[in-house]
């Protein structure tokens, strides 16, 4: 005989208030292992696709930890050197593209500019603040010790939790079902298939459309002849899988930059508005629907709330495991409405009786 409902849900809620209490406490100490543990997660199906090719576990592992460290050699000569350097030309260059703002409004609108104008107040003081406070900042985050060891930690313990986890991920999944309550265990797996289609058409799918589209965006703009197009290219991807937010901050951090660079020559601030449109364009109508496809179930506006409460709540941990959390919680809303809507609560004793 199973455990009564009042009493399952005690212990289900229970267990997820430990879970967010064990996450908020650890904090950032869980970091490396959380990367590690979505590492090994999208490289699975690799892996699987190996074995199905005759390769063992192991070596289907070590093929794909050797192609990796490649992947990774090859950014770490040719990729991350020039990003690190535009990046801090970028931000040398921050006080005077604000005292070129402030030169830019003055000459056109100088009634807005003021000596005692608040907008001229405030221009100043955020030029100040950057050239006094921003390169010390800079200095001090990439030098300090504890920055550095950070860093190596997670440079040394995210690839070696990966490994792990990937070579053993299969008999992981299988102790986990051998652990499920036996009365709901079809229900549970039933579920954790719609989790992981939903996770692996979002995070996969998405993954692959943030390195596409932050690839043509740094390449696109660094021909055009765009200062620091490396840096906003790689910006515009990176955050591509929240909606709207990617093109919206690349194409006004670009164009920003294009206006200050190229101004007069529209024709070059018109490409690198046109980069950003194509950009949006082929991600709307071309690989958002092959790669990620209709069918993932997670809402932008419940996407981006998931990113903001977790990211508030439990810091960048918590918008790592925002985008699970949120398919998790999406599956499980979507599977209680239906039993809702199955119900009396719901059909009604009327609807009953004509049955």
């Amino acid at each position: 005989m199973g455990l009564p409902v009042n009493t399952q849900l005690k212990a289900w809620g229970i267990a997820s208030v430990v879970f967010l209490v064990v996450l908020w406490a650890l904090g950032d100490v869980i970091l490396p292992f959380v990367l590690g543990a979505a590492i090994a997660y999208f490289l699975d199906p690799v892996a699987d696709r190996l074995q199905k090719l005759g390769c063992s576990r192991a070596l289907a592992v070590t093929i794909i930890t050797l192609a990796v460290i490649l992947i990774f050699v090859i950014m770490a000569l040719l990729v991350i050197p020039a990003l690190m350097e535009q990046s801090v030309a970028l931000f040398n260059t921050a006080p005077d593209l604000a005292r070129d703002l402030r030169n830019f409004l003055t000459e056109r609108f100088p009634a807005l500019l003021d000596n005692g104008s608040a907008l001229h107040q405030s221009l100043s003081a955020l030029g100040d603040t950057v050239n006094e406070r921003g390169i010390q900042l800079l200095e001090s985050a990439l030098t300090s010790a504890a920055s550095l060891i950070n860093i190596a930690i997670l440079f040394i313990i995210v690839p070696v939790v990966a490994f792990y986890l990937l070579y053993d991920w299969d008999r992981m999944i299988a102790a986990i079902d051998d652990m499920l309550p036996r009365d709901h265990a079809p229900v549970i797996r039933d579920l954790a298939a719609q989790i992981d289609r939903t996770l692996a058409s979002f995070i996969r799918g998405m993954g692959t459309v943030c390195l596409i589209l932050g690839t043509f965006y740094a390449a696109a703009l660094m021909l055009v002849g765009l200062q620091f197009g490396l840096v906003v290219g790689a910006i515009a991807g990176l955050i591509t899988f929240i909606p709207y937010v990617g093109a919206i901050v690349g194409g006004v951090l670009a164009i920003g930059l294009a206006l200050f660079q190229f101004w007069g020559d529209w024709l070059s601030v018109a490409l690198v508005a046109g980069i950003f449109a194509l950009g949006q364009a082929v991600e709307g109508n071309v690989l958002t629907p092959k790669l990620v496809g209709n069918s993932v179930g997670l809402h932008p506006v419940w996407l981006i709330f998931a990113l903001s409460v977790f990211g508030m709540l439990f810091g960048f941990v918590g918008m790592l495991v925002a985008v699970p959390v949120a398919a998790a919680i999406g599956v499980l809303a979507r599977f209680f409405i239906a039993k809702y809507k199955d119900s009396l609560l719901y059909r009604g004793l009327s609807e009953s009786d004509d049955e």
